[in-house]
């Protein structure tokens, strides 16, 4: 193995967090998937390319045939990836045939489980790859409890109390925070009860007025 696989191989398990949380048998198959005499170019390191790097090959002209060198680059995308493991966003760089792979295995935790080991050539896919497999490891390691329908109705409510409480905690933070107290809010309170009253006589003094208007009338008729 060449200085620089040696040199990638330490970097993941650094990464991962030494060796002690390596699964069996796992950093022989790093050791075995790290390019060694394969070239791969830089930035491949901090993506999933899934195979696709820098081509290099000839131009030719359609006149007379002249040659001139170029170079192919893959076409390389910004994404964020929804990993149901970590229950976050994963920020990328990926390459259009590692959206159709992922796309076609369900997802990056399934793509980064199916593909082998010596397919992912780039240290970002290794450390990710790696890392997924640790975790899901210690998933399959839990122990798995089913409440009954009594529990989980308990639970809701309970969660529906908590966020009650988070609300009443906000409203009593925006209170402190703009100045609000339960002086004002009394003095609003009254102000609306003086409202109502006076709307209520209001009211009955429309209809005494009508009253009196038509008691002359009936006396004049």
């Amino acid at each position: 193995m060449s200085f620089r696989s040696r040199e990638m191989v330490k970097r993941i398990v650094k990464k991962i967090g030494g060796e002690k949380n390596l699964a069996p048998g796992l950093k022989d198959e790093l050791k075995k998937s790290v390019p060694n005499s394969k070239v791969v170019m830089g930035r491949a390191h901090r993506g999933l390319y899934a195979g696709r790097h820098i081509q290099f090959g000839n131009q030719v002209s359609h006149d007379g045939g002249n040659k001139s060198r170029r170079s192919w680059k893959p076409n390389v995308q910004d994404k964020r990836l929804f990993s149901y493991i970590l229950d976050r966003h994963i920020k990328v760089k990926v390459t259009t045939h590692a959206l159709r792979c992922i796309d076609k295995a369900g997802g990056i935790d399934e793509y980064l489980l199916k593909t082998p080991y010596h397919k992912m050539d780039t240290e970002m896919g290794l450390y990710w790859k790696a890392r997924i497999e640790k975790l899901y490891e210690e998933l399959g390691e839990m122990e798995v409890v089913f409440f009954s329908p009594e529990d989980e109705a308990k639970f809701e409510e309970q969660f529906r109390e908590l966020k009650l409480e988070q609300r009443a905690a906000r409203r009593e933070a925006r209170r402190k925070m703009y100045g609000w107290s339960g002086k004002s809010e009394a003095i609003d309170e009254g102000r609306a009860d003086a409202e109502g009253t006076h709307q209520e006589a209001a009211r009955h003094g429309e209809g005494s007025s009508d009253a009196d208007i038509h008691e002359p009338q009936i006396a004049n008729a």
